[in-house]
């Protein structure tokens, strides 16, 4: 009986961190301009536009399918306040492949505060570049208050997609899971 409240608890930390109608937004590192950024020579500012222009935000966006998993309860998880889960993802849009991880879940004796911690691998193609990268999931709920960001682990990428660097938002709308990740890749 305690593992299937543990189910119901992950389950319900999930919901209500997706809550129909939310938008979870991560935003990317951002580089804000400076008075010495536009004093600099031209040699100096023409090779930083060169950066900007590699390094401009991309989207990739579409749907995902979810499948979450919870796991036996054992010495380290108490299926009351502590949980572990696997996700699997189905990705289709910009970025077509798989995604699979684990979460850790953490609920409080207050009613609507809660946190989550992931780790998914995605393997497969976004806009056409295949490779993998791995994205680190950070949500906390308190007293119903949700925060969501979910960013790529710098250096992860592999094959076409080393160097990929940016964040990734869910965004569900009645049973549609819906993402859009805000990325770029750098040059080689």
């Amino acid at each position: 009986m305690q593992q299937i409240w543990s189910v119901g608890v992950c389950a319900m930390i999930w919901t209500l961190m997706t809550a129909p109608g939310s938008a979870h937004v991560a935003q990317a590192n951002a580089r804000p301009a400076t008075q010495a950024h536009v004093t600099r020579s031209r040699d100096t500012q023409s090779h930083d536009m060169q950066s900007h222009f590699q390094a401009v935000p991309m989207h990739a966006r579409g749907t995902f399918e979810v499948r979450i998993t919870p796991l036996p309860v054992d010495d380290y998880t108490d299926a009351t306040s502590l949980g572990r889960m696997t996700i699997d993802k189905q990705f289709s849009g910009d970025m077509v492949g798989i995604g699979k991880g684990q979460m850790l879940t953490g609920m409080s004796a207050v009613k609507g505060s809660a946190a989550y911690s992931a780790i998914e691998r995605f393997t497969g193609t976004v806009a056409g570049r295949h490779g993998t990268f791995v994205m680190q999931h950070t949500g906390i709920m308190t007293r119903g208050a949700q925060s969501l960001v979910i960013t790529i682990v710098p250096d992860s990428g592999t094959d076409d997609l080393t160097g990929i660097t940016g964040a990734l938002a869910i965004i569900i709308e009645g049973k549609q899971h819906s993402y859009d990740l805000e990325y770029s890749i750098a040059a080689p």
